[in-house]
């Protein structure tokens, strides 16, 4: 259940806008969903989605959990005719049946009319799309045009890699020959791996880049900074800091930490490595992850990758 709570939030929790009619579905950048705009969306500014030129309708485009579209749909079965006077209904998409919601509700004193779909992504994840729509702006997108911009919704098997790392904050030049590549929030982390979502990333090499929006006060604090961040790593198990030490990266300020510790489901024994590197109130955060029997080999690897950050 606590994905339909996922999926009522991230529709009260919508803000933004865009222009613009597409014949073809146009995918927002970093996001497997698409959909054929209706007239007067384009590409938000500030959200990954759809929004008109003034912002007053937008159109949230998200990936929700695998499991997600299962959870919604079985609560939908177990009270067809939904709750507090929304009742779900179910509509035809290139990606199989959908669920979607419509509701009246308020922004501040603006009425507005929501929208809530969920389609089926695949094995990996769930589609996920929710509109606004002022009051003033109903009379061109009516329940009818949202409806078809729904059934238009269509998924992708993947995102282009170039187009992933284009979001990123900072440039990736280097790969490391990883398999797969996967933004973990478009524009914001990403992931390298020779695993996937399927098979788990536990149990192969893999790293993860990404940016935390803090840093140590003071030189003399980023010893006990880089040794938290280490050991609260998402995943991370009955850890044990082998070493960590200050380093230079790129001729930047930076932190080296590692870890002997278990993954994953199967508790799978890893070495883990933790580069930070400081300037500013960021820091760059890199993390690479490898099955003991597999470190020697992936460790080069995970330097190269870091190495090739800008």
């Amino acid at each position: 259940m606590k994905h339909i709570r996922l999926f009522s939030a991230i529709t009260l929790l919508l803000i933004a806008a865009g222009p613009a009619f597409a014949a073809d579905p146009v995918f927002p950048p970093g996001v497997r969903v698409g959909m054929v705009p209706l007239v007067g969306l384009v590409r938000a500014k500030t959200f990954i989605g759809f929004e008109t030129e003034d912002g007053s309708v937008k159109v949230l485009v998200a990936e929700l959990p695998a499991d997600a579209y299962g959870e919604v749909v079985n609560a939908f079965k177990a009270n067809p005719n939904g709750t507090g006077g929304i009742k779900p209904e179910t509509i035809e998409t290139s990606a199989g049946v959908a669920y979607y919601t419509v509701e009246n509700a308020k922004t501040g004193a603006t009425a507005v009319r929501r929208y809530s779909m969920i389609l089926q992504g695949g094995s990996t994840f769930s589609g996920y799309i929710a509109v606004q729509v002022p009051e003033n702006a109903s009379k061109i997108y009516t329940d009818d045009a949202v409806r078809q911009m729904f059934a238009s919704a269509v998924i992708r098997k993947s995102v282009p890699v170039e187009e992933q790392l284009s979001l990123l904050p900072f440039k990736v030049s280097e790969l490391g020959d990883f398999k797969n590549v996967r933004t973990l929030a478009p524009g914001g982390a990403v992931i390298l791996a020779d695993g996937d979502e399927t098979t788990g990333f536990e149990p192969s090499p893999f790293v993860v880049i990404g940016v935390m929006a803090s840093a140590p006060a003071q030189p003399e604090d980023r010893s006990r900074f880089a040794e938290q961040a280490a050991t609260s790593i998402p995943g991370v198990r009955n850890w044990r800091i082998t070493m960590s030490e200050p380093v230079r990266i790129d001729g930047t300020a930076g932190y080296e930490t590692r870890l002997e510790a278990t993954s994953g489901k199967d508790n799978i024994p890893v070495t883990v490595v933790q580069w930070l590197r400081f300037g500013g109130p960021t820091t760059l955060r890199v993390i690479g992850s490898a099955p003991r029997d597999q470190w020697a080999s992936a460790f080069p690897r995970f330097r190269a990758v870091r190495d090739g950050i800008h």
